[in-house]
């Protein structure tokens, strides 16, 4: 790929996002090279296939995106070996199973519930505009007092491991739907509209788990497995590993999470250590079931608002793929949420399975009469970015540091949001763009531009 003596390309991880900096970077015909810590590629997005015949990816992973090109992406890696299945979610509220979204279909909660979610409801539309100064605050002026207490405060406590009054708004988006009077009374009576979640439908590998859409690492001579970064020298422009290999780069692109990454540079000014240290986040625990029993939920995800249930979110593999599961079997995948800031975990994750299995029970999602085939807990590390009130600004200081040392960065843990699949293969993408714009010569540039399509957009 390149003279020997031109140093390459570096990207560090083998996640989603480095997928799409790779993509491009080949594309562009130049010298690269992809290093992970890990035996396996894929980061936050791999899939293990156990002995027992169960596939279970690392938490849950579906594509369900609407930009046609990162489609057309994504099936062409797997061949077009993929599913096509309408998203069926539902929610577990007091031993009741209710239609999601939950605030399009109030009818399905008693009626001494619904009153007064109703009268709140209404009383924040005629309200006077207020100021919105945390998730909190926008939680009552969508939905009022009582539909915000009972379903998202609390679930956002388990999934977000904060309170609402704790967390901006940058992160909602469309994860959120706030339907208008009119809706919320249709919901109210049974003429809800049936699917108002951000996710319609998704797609899915027939075979081999999510891991299979990144497919290309497993023919890439460029990947080097098994490399864990223990030092990134930005003057010299290397990275050292724990193997012993020390690797030169004329660019560097970065999926590793920042408060990691940060700990790699050498040297690193004070105030960046500190502002690394104060970006939050959560850790999952997942717990992942094999059962002997092929119909366990009609929906792929069901979300859990009791707060005496420790999972906050399941999901069910087998109906993402058949090939997930042997034969006459099924699978659930339970993710409780910690982080080391708001709320540690104080056990090992081993210790969560008989509380989760536990707790399916209660819910009626197992059967004391069910086998389980197949059990095991996994701790991620790194879950989700919380948006509390200290990311931005510390954000900021990293992200001024890194590109003041020509340090690109992509991906949910690289640019510190809440990105789905493809927003991260698209944020590999960019970076990669953004070395080759400042490692090339001005003529290579040039030429390099002319010859090119034009650059990604952001999805």
């Amino acid at each position: 790929m390149g003279s020997a003596s031109v140093a390459p390309i570096v990207v560090l991880g083998s996640g989603m996002a480095a997928l799409g900096a790779s993509e491009r970077l080949r594309a562009a015909g130049v010298p690269f090279l992809v290093f992970d810590a890990n035996s396996y590629y894929g980061g936050h997005t791999a899939s293990f296939r156990h002995p027992s015949g169960f596939v279970f990816d690392d938490g849950p992973h579906v594509s369900f995106t609407r930009d046609g090109r990162i489609r057309r992406i994504l099936s062409a890696f797997v061949e077009d070996r993929e599913r096509t299945v309408p998203a069926r979610i539902n929610n577990y509220w007091r031993g009741r199973w209710l239609t999601h979204p939950v605030q399009m279909n109030l009818h399905e909660l008693p009626a001494e519930l619904v009153v007064p979610i109703l009268v709140d409801f209404i009383q924040a539309r005629a309200a006077p505009e207020a100021e919105i100064v945390n998730y909190r605050d926008w939680l009552l002026a969508a939905y009022g007092m009582t539909f915000t207490q009972a379903f998202p405060e609390v679930y956002g406590r388990k999934y977000h491991t904060i309170g609402p009054e704790g967390m901006t708004t940058d992160w909602l988006g469309p994860r959120m739907y706030r339907p208008d009077l009119e809706e919320i009374l249709r919901g109210a009576l049974g003429t809800a509209r049936p699917n108002v979640h951000y996710v319609t439908e998704f797609r899915y590998p027939l075979e081999g788990g999510f891991v299979s859409y990144l497919s290309p690492f497993s023919r890439m001579a460029e990947l080097r497995l098994g490399h864990a970064a223990v030092e990134i020298d930005p003057v010299a422009r290397t990275v050292s590993f724990a193997n012993g290999h020390r690797q030169r780069y004329r660019a560097l692109i970065s999926s590793v999470p920042l408060p990691v990454l940060v700990g790699l540079l050498k040297p690193v000014p004070r105030r960046v250590v500190d502002a690394a240290r104060r970006l939050a986040f959560t850790s999952v625990v997942t717990v992942n079931l094999g059962v002997n029993r092929e119909t366990l939920s009609d929906a792929h995800i069901s979300y859990f608002y009791d707060e005496d249930i420790v999972f906050a979110r399941l999901n069910f593999p087998h109906l993402l793929s058949p090939s997930n599961v042997p034969p006459g079997a099924a699978s659930i995948q339970a993710e409780v949420y910690y982080s080391e800031r708001y709320r540690p975990l104080e056990s090992t994750p081993d210790a969560l399975i008989p509380r989760v299995i536990d707790d399916l029970e209660q819910a009626g999602v197992l059967r004391p009469t069910d086998t389980i085939l197949h059990e095991e807990a996994r701790l991620t590390r790194f879950a989700n970015v919380i948006y509390d009130f200290e990311r931005a600004s510390a954000l900021s200081e990293v992200h001024d540091h890194l590109r003041q040392i020509g340090v690109r960065v992509c991906g949910r843990y690289g640019d510190w949001n809440h990105a789905w699949t493809d927003e991260a293969f698209v944020s590999g993408e960019q970076a990669a763009e953004d070395s080759l714009e400042v490692s090339l010569s001005a003529p290579q540039a040039r030429r390099r531009s002319a010859q090119s399509p034009p650059g990604p957009q952001r999805a």
